[in-house]
């Protein structure tokens, strides 16, 4: 009579390197199998000796079993491999699971998911039987036969199936639950980091107070209340000034790559990629190819693309690629806020590696970010939460408006955040090539699913929470947007997600004073609130010293106040300007400092640009608080002599880094 397992049975051979019930003593040790031992099922099919013998250096380099480096490497396909081993050992096998048939509840298939090494063994219903579903990916292949041989009934009741069709079966008997943590966990646990209201109490009331303590002094004293409201936003604006001053008297164009250390494969954890992607069907090939550019072993690397349960197109991309077993495509259901910190909150307890890092659809990253990531990480030991890389826009001659973008992403990411980070202070990270210890991510709750700047939130909380954040050199490429039409939704979700992050740390003001220090606290009011209230402000001041002037030109006289007005103003225009254009110029490659009178005319347009996207953000604010505006990407074309010469670098990259020795002259 077979045994009939119950949901439980089976339960500690999960957290096991054995593919059956370890209850038994001649299972209690086994050695993964060697090359020799799975020569049969890879001779059966087709593989050759030289790709046997490469795979097998490969893993012994590494520090990892034979099989999970073979697998790694493509050699074979993970259904046809796992078919293969099933025939082999005359068991039986399942492509496809039903999540329904799974005997487990939904905090066992969490905790399964996030399992080291994957997803081992899981028990199913299969009509009135239960059987167990195994996804050995260390398999001991002569321990799992003298178990058959001993427990026949058992070995009836066992089933093979691919680890990714397990982990998608378990995925989806979980995503209610991993959903709920996905919205409200980080306002379960601390609701006054959680952007899900826009203002509390105190908040909504001081506001109010303001707006009828500014409409009464316009109808009493309409010229004395201009003057302090333009005093009041002189400050954060002149703020951001004296910071961007600071910063272009010591950033002298992009730094030099670091050198990078010899390093042991063996060593190297486990690092996750993660990738977000919404209606980004277009861009797939080109992504793909991006990531696997990357440096790193394929047997120590998870890649999870993470895509919207609905959007059908990029799914289906996806699917028309053949992705390495590496590649886990992850499904968010439909339900709380539709961003993309929501859709990474849902993903994140299915990673299992030990540094997690967030591209977006379109970033291209330089090939050893990864490895320069890690070292970082193992030279400023645990204190060290996140690392950003620098974002290098390669079309910034494709329109005006990009080469405006370009500039200013050279300013922040060459300049400013460099130099925040060399004083320890606040870092508001990027909204990617963000390199975290996943622990200390989880730790502090993660993303915010409500704001729609989860990468400033982020900086803060880890700031808040005692952790360091500094940057490194490898960058990421993107494409900067080349319409308005495109660059005003992103703009205006960016001034949102800043005002977001601003309300919510402000909450209680002096509890954020004692976690940040006075330093860190004024760079938090500079580039979150100073930053919207500068682009704010810019079109109240140009349009007041506009009007001003005219009427002067005029032959109008001003009155003091009227007088001090237009001097303020101007004077906050031309400070601005010098400010924005130093610290851009200073931290360009020298080859790209030409045409400076272009950058002069066209930065008071931009500003422009800005407040409108600034004024629309309070709107949205008010209206949308948690919309995600969408920005759409095209595949990435070289527009340049510079940008073909970077493409063809990261051409010649390694896709496989079997031994990492890597110096500057091998950096590429």
């Amino acid at each position: 009579m077979k045994r009939n397992w119950h949901a439980g049975a089976c339960a500690p051979a999960a957290q096991n390197d054995v593919p059956f019930c370890p209850s038994y003593k001649e299972v209690q040790r086994i050695t993964p199998s060697s090359s020799a031992e799975w020569r049969p099922i890879l001779d059966a099919l087709g593989v050759s000796d030289r790709t046997i013998e490469a795979i097998e250096a490969r893993a012994k380099v590494a520090g990892v079993p034979f099989q999970v480096e073979l697998l790694a490497s493509g050699a074979v396909g993970e259904g046809v491999f796992y078919r293969a081993l099933a025939n082999h050992l005359r068991l039986g096998f399942r492509a496809e699971i039903p999540p329904e048939s799974l005997l487990m509840r939904e905090e066992q298939c969490r905790q399964a998911l996030r399992r080291p090494g994957g997803i081992r063994l899981v028990p199913a219903a299969e009509g009135p039987l239960t059987v167990l579903l195994i996804a050995p990916d260390r398999l001991d292949i002569n321990a799992l036969r003298r178990f058959m041989r001993r427990y026949p009934d058992i070995a009836e009741q066992i089933r093979i199936v691919p680890p990714l069709a397990l982990r998608r079966a378990v995925q989806l008997r979980a995503r209610e639950s991993l959903l709920r943590l996905a919205v409200s966990h980080l306002f379960d646990t601390a609701p006054h980091l959680s952007a899900r209201f826009v203002l509390n109490s105190w908040q909504g009331i001081a506001l109010g107070a303001l707006l009828v303590t500014f409409l009464a002094g316009l109808l009493l004293a309409s010229g004395v209340t201009l003057l302090i409201l333009h005093l009041l936003l002189s400050i954060l604006f002149f703020g951001c000034v004296v910071l961007r001053f600071m910063v272009s008297q010591e950033v002298r164009s992009a730094p030099e790559p670091v050198s990078l250390k010899a390093t042991r494969t063996e060593e190297m954890p486990v690092y996750t990629v993660l990738v977000a992607l919404y209606q980004e069907a277009e861009i797939v090939p080109d992504l793909l190819m991006a990531l696997s550019r990357i440096v790193w072993p394929r047997s120590k690397l998870e890649i999870k693309l993470v895509c919207e349960e609905d959007d059908h197109e990029t799914l289906e991309a996806i699917r028309a690629q053949e992705l390495r077993s590496y590649i886990e495509v992850i499904e968010v259901p439909r339900g709380g806020p539709r961003t993309k910190p929501k859709a990474l909150s849902y993903a994140l307890p299915m990673t299992t590696g030990e540094l997690v890092v967030l591209y977006d659809a379109e970033d291209r990253p330089h090939p050893f970010q990864l490895v320069e990531a890690w070292q970082r990480f193992c030279e400023c030991g645990d204190n060290l939460a996140c690392v950003q890389a620098p974002l290098v826009i390669t079309n910034g001659r494709q329109s005006w408006l990009s080469t405006m973008f370009a500039f200013e992403y050279s300013a922040l990411f060459q300049g400013i955040l460099p130099w925040l980070a060399r004083r320890n202070l606040v870092l508001p990270l990027g909204g990617t090539s963000n390199h975290f210890r996943r622990s200390v991510l989880e730790g502090i709750g993660g993303w915010d699913p409500c704001n729609v700047t989860e990468d400033a939130d982020l900086g803060l909380r880890l700031s808040r929470h005692g952790y360091n954040v500094q940057t490194i050199t490898y960058p990421t490429y993107e494409d900067a947007p080349t319409k308005f039409r495109v660059w005003l939704p992103q703009r205006t979700r960016w001034f949102k997600g800043w005002a977001q992050t601003w309300l919510v740390h402000m909450r209680d003001v002096g509890e954020l004073f004692r976690d940040l220090g006075p330093g860190s606290f004024v760079i938090t009011q500079v580039l979150t609130a100073g930053m919207l209230v500068s682009a704010l402000a810019y079109s109240v001041f140009a349009v007041t010293a506009l009007a001003l002037a005219a009427h002067l030109l005029a032959g109008g006289v001003l009155q003091e106040t009227r007088a001090m007005l237009l001097l303020l103003d101007t004077v906050n225009i031309i400070l601005g300007h010098a400010a924005f254009l130093a610290v851009g110029w200073q931290s360009l490659p020298r080859t790209e400092r030409r045409g400076l009178w272009k950058l002069v005319l066209l930065t008071p347009i931009y500003w422009l640009l800005l407040s409108a996207a600034a004024w629309r953000a309070l709107w949205m604010l008010y209206r949308k608080p948690h919309h995600w505006e969408k920005t759409p990407h095209s595949p990435s074309r070289p527009v340049s002599p510079q940008v073909r010469q970077r493409k063809k670098e990261l051409r010649r990259s390694p896709f496989i880094l079997p031994r990492v020795s890597v110096s500057r002259e091998g950096a590429g």
